[in-house]
């Protein structure tokens, strides 16, 4: 197999890098210059079909938002202002099962709202975290690649699970996370929800501010052991869809508190790490979280297929007042994530009742297949022209980001500021003792089955993060802790030769 030694690209073209963007400037956001990534999401779209690439396992319901507190300093979105009460849609699942797949697995859950505002639809999408895996959209299809089933057995794989996650240190806080025992909800309504990625919001007065979103449930966290997990799967494989939807149906409507943080322009080019980066956080302390409403969900969908299976969501559907960052796996969900839906649902899956906005659209549009409204008619088909259609509208345009830097395929482990294992450890610090036992077991069960290499690798990103964290795991797992620390010494590059190509530890 040496022919597949070197990448080339869909033509056979040398690529250069496969894992960091092209940005404008080292914090910037990523350019359409970076044709091998277009190449690579747009494949990777279309790999499968016809269920979702991933969340294929989901189940929704509506509600609304009541927006209880006043953000409006902060931006002029219609749907957040004091008072305003907006219908959603709001689709859960998991993300690395395909369809039929248990509810209780040990998965991130993804979280996907859609704000039917009077401004048109804002989906926000995210998951149970605050955090992800993975911080340079190059490396999406690969994330996903590797927690799915292997290409020669057909089987799910922990051995490319923790292979992948231990190459990329920015993965090791998520990792820790879904080791936790928060790595299986005992329901949707038990759980936290997060935007992830950072956003930002614009005022009256055009002033910018950076922002995340928070979605605090109000039914308590609960979560599943493995055992636990185990027991339900082997009884009800559809748990967590059948749990809300006799929530709703016997009247006990799931709620949950939405709060922002928000950071300004000059606090983000202070801050002591990129706050753009997704595998980050944006510490409470520093950037306390503010209240804005309740998010409560009241009614089930009547068709599964045409409300659940159909739904839609894409980040780069916001509304003025709400905007974007120059977060690069940001950047790339914002082309990813519609272009799967017109492969999988067609080029007119917004005309589909789950997903059309409930204002009057004149998207400039035409054709394609399952067209089902008027077509526009006899309209002009382009712009400009003489007749006064289609016209934009300058008033609703963010204000301009300033962006410095040379266009280049940055790497974050090369920012002196970055540190991927700070989060984790400070994770690790204010746990509990019974839920560090747990943590210690949950990981050492799942990586198991993986070879000593890589349980070595994962060993020294635990020394890193704490050196407690370390020798417990590494303890558990039974690994020569002298080895551990000798490996924490290395630069990241060193660490990864040092445990590649081979089963057991060099």
């Amino acid at each position: 197999m040496d022919k597949y030694k070197k990448l080339t690209n869909e033509v056979g073209a040398p690529v250069a890098d496969n894992e960091n963007s092209i940005t404008a400037g080292p914090r910037g956001p990523v350019v359409m210059q970076d044709v091998w990534l277009m190449e690579k999401m747009a494949h990777f779209n279309r790999e499968v079909i016809p269920e979702r690439r991933m969340h294929a396992k989901g189940w929704g319901a509506y509600g609304h938002l009541t927006v209880t507190h006043d953000i409006s300093k902060y931006t002029k979105a219609k749907v957040l202002q004091p008072g305003a009460k907006t219908d959603l849609f709001i689709r859960f699942s998991t993300v690395a099962g395909e369809r039929g797949a248990a509810d209780c697995e040990r998965d991130i859950r993804g979280t996907a709202v859609k704000f039917y505002t009077e401004e048109g639809n804002w989906d926000l999408v995210g998951n149970n975290t605050p955090t992800f895996f993975i911080r340079d959209v190059h490396n999406f299809a690969d994330l996903n690649r590797a927690v799915k089933r292997d290409p020669r057995t057909g089987r799910r794989s922990a051995q490319n699970n923790w292979d992948f996650w231990t190459l990329l240190p920015e993965c090791f806080h998520q990792v820790t996370i879904v080791m936790s025992d928060r790595g299986i909800p005992a329901s949707f309504r038990n759980m936290h929800f997060f935007g992830e990625h950072t956003f930002s919001f614009y005022n009256e007065k055009n002033e910018r501010v950076w922002c995340k979103f928070h979605f605090k449930t109000q039914q308590g966290i609960k979560n599943l052991t493995n055992a636990e997990a185990a027991a339900i799967n082997g009884m009800d494989r559809e748990y967590h869809g059948k749990d809300l939807f006799e929530a709703i149906d016997r009247g006990d409507f799931p709620k949950w508190t939405m709060y922002v943080q928000i950071m300004t322009e000059e606090q983000a080019k202070n801050h002591y790490e990129n706050p753009f980066d997704i595998t980050k956080i944006w510490r409470h302390a520093e950037y306390p979280l503010i209240e804005v409403g309740v998010l409560e969900l009241n009614r089930n969908p009547d068709n599964y297929f045409a409300e659940v299976e159909q739904a839609a969501f894409t980040p780069a559907h916001v509304v003025p007042g709400i905007g974007f960052s120059p977060d690069r796996f940001l950047q790339g969900r914002l082309f990813a994530y519609g272009d799967a839906h017109r492969y999988r649902l067609g080029v007119n899956y917004n005309q589909i009742p789950v997903n059309r906005a409930r204002v009057p659209v004149s998207d400039y549009h035409r054709d394609g297949a399952m067209r089902v409204d008027g077509n526009y008619g006899g309209t002009p088909a382009y712009t400009p022209n003489s007749y006064g259609y289609w016209s934009s509208q300058p008033e609703v345009m963010e204000p301009p980001l300033d962006l410095e830097g040379a266009m280049y395929r940055y790497d974050p482990k090369d920012d002196p500021t970055d540190d991927c294992f700070r989060a984790g450890g400070d994770l690790w610090r204010i746990l509990t003792e019974d839920k560090k036992q747990l943590l210690i077991e949950n990981t050492v069960t799942d990586i198991a089955p993986v070879t000593e290499n890589i349980k070595y690798r994962h060993a020294a990103h635990c020394y890193l993060a704490d050196h407690e964290y370390g020798e417990r795991f590494a303890k558990a797992a039974g690994l020569d802790m002298d080895k551990v620390v000798e490996l924490s010494k290395l630069s990241n590059d060193e660490l990864n030769k040092a445990t590649t190509g081979c089963c057991k530890c060099k």
